[in-house]
């Protein structure tokens, strides 16, 4: 009898409880999860199926054959962007739905494949100037720079990198270009109109120097008209099918103030020139072009340097295995080439690419990066093995299972399944655009008609007096600002050795309520060794000798510990023995050796020996005393593993083996208690592993024995009670970073974890999470500040207007004004 658990959808063969309504769970840690923070609101709208995938209830019904694929896109950067795909999508043939997220770059379709294909979708969304491609695919392109986590290599293939050569070609063109277009303007125009305000003798020589006649009319006409549209064109085509998208969904951006400013003043200069006049904005259309476009570049350039700057993880994919056939040859194929019922050999050090059975003998394998267990499992003949984990000691001939695939391919879906649903956040400049779209045009509109009706103007000049209106009102600046902040605040973060993605990071990280810590490898180090050690020094010895063969979860921090060390090695690892030294005595031929599932047995000479646990002591019928039995119940208390160690029938000390806590993790925790954030510790091992964190007081909950499917339900009730952010460092943490309102990966940790997280942590450190926190409160008043800087433009060219000297000389005043303040405030140090 099969069912479901009642947390996290996980396949379960029987109740494990059934204390909570006749509730089923998988393990205590989801049951516990479901006690202490309840039911959920309301229903989730995923479920976990047999094979691991998240799958919406609704979404995929069997009877009508629908497929889902992920695409990436390149250009995809704001809200606008994610709306206007999603409509491309769903008007497709075919398509059911699609779900896109800027902050990943990723469209989730559902569709007919029937009706649709991933081609065809690929070749619907690759349109005014978005480029889409398949995600699994994401590699085939990527040269030998590419990088070992599917984020480096999406963001290194050459279609990426084509994208960012070609936005550098545009950023050069437009300063090149303008450079050149606005000598004439610094050497001529502006000291002209400088002469018609000041009268000084240095500016005499430039009174009426000029002057349009019908023959230098054309001539500036047809120079300027071509050359400035090539600017406003190509420099600026990235904010103008900014403009086109926020036009066309409504939702008015940044982009659209910048693009109405540049052709408004494009378009009033070629009608000026026309009429004879020489108030020409041409110049205002180059310098907001190019400096908009420049900041647009230098923001993609701060975010290629922190991918570049990311730490190459481990691979968590396998791509190839290794086919052992009856007559023990084998032969390397490909992953996906493997059929159910080949068998697959994996030597010791090596990962198992697939799920399967263990065939024959045993070995020892770590499922941390799947399971989120510390300690390593022996596995025997007949014994599940899970794709992803690493064969430790031994080597494993694994069957393949009838679901040709491996635990780390369906976490990987899981993982963009729940990026896809992750939208992005209005900026809050686009806010701002909103409402300033339609104070100016609206403005211009009325000042116009004003004009027309009630002081008989012309149409011509009513039209160039909305326009003018338009240049010295519209505040442009915002796009410059918006991009010059998010670049400073990300390039801050870099040099913190903090990743950063996208700029959405830093507003929801102001708003988490709750972080959830993963514990192994997050709040510890993730690393067993020998903390302390109390029995004879002979004994060590020789369990040291035994542990060299074993398979014993301990056995290589043990053997690593006492094996063959040094005096001052020796007396270290075990400072309660009283001894002096430890010396490499010959311990004997080791005449018996078995190897059990709690520890390991063997004989040497006459001298029988047994490590293990107390369970494996009682069992064998071996005799401990209280002392030890005390001492034993302390140290898993602190989460730290007791191997007691003993000979012919007697227990006679203890070896405590522990994953040690990560240094400053106790202070991280305490002040962003501080800071009024609830903390939660989620972990796959024991409850024993996690008194420790218990007894601090800055821990609100701390759940053991979580599964990686349970930890992305536990984020998922907690999301009910406000804003999650989730750090981990491990595969098995990837769909719970994806499923957070933000993800922080360590630096130690995983390819696929660092692809699911918002933030990545280059080092080890963990008090770089608390500076990610003060980070994202120094990019608040930055942003706050050059927003409000930006209008300095605005307030310039507005008085210059009522004043009746709003001309291109005003005009760029103002620009170099705001400019100005914009590069100094942002190269204000906001934080230590």
């Amino acid at each position: 009898m099969t069912g479901n658990c009642d947390l996290c959808g996980r396949v379960i063969q029987s109740s494990t409880f059934e204390t909570v309504s006749e509730r089923s769970f998988c393990s205590s840690g989801c049951h516990d999860v479901y006690t202490t923070l309840g039911a959920p609101d309301s229903l989730d709208t995923t479920q976990t199926t047999e094979n691991g995938i998240d799958q919406e209830e609704d979404a995929v019904p069997t009877d009508q054959h629908r497929s889902r694929t992920f695409l990436r896109i390149d250009g995809m950067y704001s809200a606008t962007c994610e709306a206007y795909l999603e409509s491309l999508a769903e008007k497709q043939e075919g398509v059911t739905s699609a779900e896109a997220s800027y902050v990943t770059e990723t469209i989730r379709v559902e569709y007919d494949p029937d009706t649709a294909s991933k081609e065809s979708l690929r070749e619907a969304l690759s349109t005014l100037g978005y480029t889409a491609y398949l995600r699994e695919d994401a590699s085939s392109d990527v040269g030998e720079a590419g990088g070992t986590t599917r984020r480096s290599r999406e963001m290194g293939g050459i279609r990426k990198r084509r994208d960012d050569q070609l936005l550098g070609m545009r950023y050069s063109v437009g300063f090149l270009f303008g450079a050149f277009l606005l000598v004439p303007y610094v050497a001529i125009l502006y000291p002209a109109q400088l002469a018609s305000i000041f009268d000084w003798q240095a500016l005499q020589i430039f009174e009426g120097a000029f002057r349009l006649d019908s023959q230098g009319a054309f001539v500036f006409l047809r120079l300027y008209f071509v050359m400035t549209g090539i600017i406003l064109v190509f420099t600026g085509l990235p904010v103008l099918r900014g403009a086109y998208i926020s036009l066309k969904m409504r939702r008015p951006n940044t982009d659209l103030l910048v693009a109405l400013t540049a052709i408004s003043a494009y378009a009033y200069s070629t009608a000026a020139v026309i009429l004879g006049q020489n108030d020409i904005f041409y110049d205002l259309a180059i310098i907001v072009t190019a400096a908009v476009t420049a900041m647009v570049f230098y923001e993609s350039s701060i975010k290629q340097r922190a991918l570049d700057r990311l730490t190459e993880l481990t691979i968590s994919q396998v791509e190839s295995a290794r086919t052992y056939d009856s007559d023990g040859e084998t032969e390397e194929v490909r992953v996906e080439n493997l059929n159910t019922g080949d068998v697959v050999l994996v030597r010791q050090g090596e990962r198992v690419p697939i799920d399967g059975e263990l065939v024959e003998d045993s070995c020892t394998v770590d499922e941390a990066i799947v399971t989120g267990e510390s300690l390593p499992v022996l596995k025997r003949a007949g014994d599940d093995v899970i794709g992803g984990s690493i064969v430790t000691d031994g080597a494993a001939l694994v069957r393949v299972g009838p679901d040709v695939t491996s635990s780390i391919d369906r976490i990987t879906t899981a993982v963009w399944d729940l990026q896809s649903a992750t939208h992005g956040v209005q900026r809050h400049a686009d806010q701002l655009a909103s409402y300033a779209v339609f104070l100016v045009v609206g403005a211009a509109v009325a000042v116009g008609s004003v004009g027309v009706l009630a002081f008989g103007m012309g149409l011509p000049d009513a039209l160039l007096l909305a326009l003018l209106i338009i240049l010295a009102g519209s505040p442009w600046a915002l796009g410059l600002a918006t991009p010059l902040s998010v670049a400073k605040s990300l390039s801050s973060a870099l040099r913190r050795g903090i990743i950063i993605f996208d700029e959405t990071v830093f507003e929801r990280l102001r708003d988490v309520d709750i972080v959830v810590f993963d514990k192994t490898g997050t709040l510890t180090t993730g690393e067993m060794e020998v903390i302390e050690a109390d029995a004879p020094p002979e004994l060590l010895d020789a369990v040291a000798a035994l542990e060299q063969r074993a398979s014993h979860p301990a056995a290589n921090a043990i053997t690593t510990a006492f094996a063959g060390s040094d005096d001052g090695d020796a007396a270290a690892a075990q400072p309660d023995s009283g001894d002096d030294a430890v010396g490499t005595e010959d311990v004997g031929q080791i005449r018996e050796f078995t190897n059990h599932r709690s520890g390991i047995e063997g004989v040497i000479g006459d001298t029988s020996y047994l490590v293990g646990n107390l369970d494996l002591f009682a069992e064998q019928g071996w005799t401990v005393n209280d002392d030890i039995r005390s001492r034993v119940a302390d140290a898993q208390g602190f989460g730290q593993l007791p191997v007691v160690v003993g000979r012919d029938g007697t227990a006679e000390g203890l070896i405590v083996v522990g994953d040690e806590p990560r240094d400053g993790w106790d202070d991280t925790v305490s002040r962003l208690g501080e800071r009024g954030t609830e903390i939660v510790v989620l972990t796959g091992d024991d409850e024993e592993a996690t008194d420790f964190f218990k007894r601090h007081d800055a821990v609100t909950h701390v759940f053991a024995t979580v599964p990686p499917e349970g930890k992305t339900a536990t984020i998922r009730r907690l999301k009910s009670d406000g804003e999650v952010a989730m750090v981990g460092d491990g595969t098995n943490d990837a769909p719970a970073l994806a499923a957070a309102d933000l993800g922080i990966s360590l630096g130690g940790g995983t390819a696929l974890a660092a692809d699911a997280a918002d933030i990545a942590i280059v080092d080890n450190d963990i008090r770089s999470v608390e500076t990610a926190f003060d980070l994202a409160g120094a990019a608040r008043r930055r942003v706050k500040q050059n927003n409000l800087l930006a209008f300095s433009y605005n307030g310039i060219a507005l008085v210059a207007l009522a004043v009746g000297f709003f001309n291109p000389l005003t005009a760029a005043t103002a620009v170099i004004a705001s400019g100005g303040l914009l590069a100094v405030n942002t190269r204000r140090k906001l934080l230590r």
